[in-house]
């Protein structure tokens, strides 16, 4: 199998990942997962494509990961993940979909506009 690189993208995170065949070790930025998502719930959400299709131990995954906070950055992991799976056999893909792992959330943090302290808060209104 070659490599097959995929894209995820979440608010402000971006992960880039690059899958081959392998043992299951998942590497971040030079770092492990566990080194670098320490809690077991993000590693929980990072790993749910492929425990999904019990495809775990059967894949090496070399990630880039940059931007956002760490919630972000796992659920945009994840979406790569499993376009990167699809990519690999097309047929997963109503199984992915069906988990809601395919969709990518389009929701981000809206701007700031001038004149108030945040995006919809106003500054305290004064009638005298």
């Amino acid at each position: 199998m070659e490599v097959v690189n995929a894209l995820g993208r979440r608010k402000r995170a971006i992960a880039r990942i690059f899958v081959s065949e392998g043992t299951g070790k998942i590497t971040i930025n030079k770092r492990d997962l566990v080194e670098y998502f320490p809690s077991s719930i993000v590693q929980y959400v990072v790993k749910q494509p492929l425990e999904t299709l019990g495809v775990s131990d059967k894949y090496d995954i070399k990630v880039n990961l940059n931007g956002g906070g760490f919630t972000g950055q796992s659920q945009a992991l994840r979406l790569a993940i499993a376009r990167a799976l699809v990519k690999i056999n097309p047929e997963d893909k109503a199984a992915l979909r069906k988990e809601g792992f395919v969709t990518r959330d389009p929701r981000s943090v809206e701007r700031k506009k001038p004149g108030q302290p945040k995006a919809r808060k106003r500054f305290q209104f004064s009638k005298r």
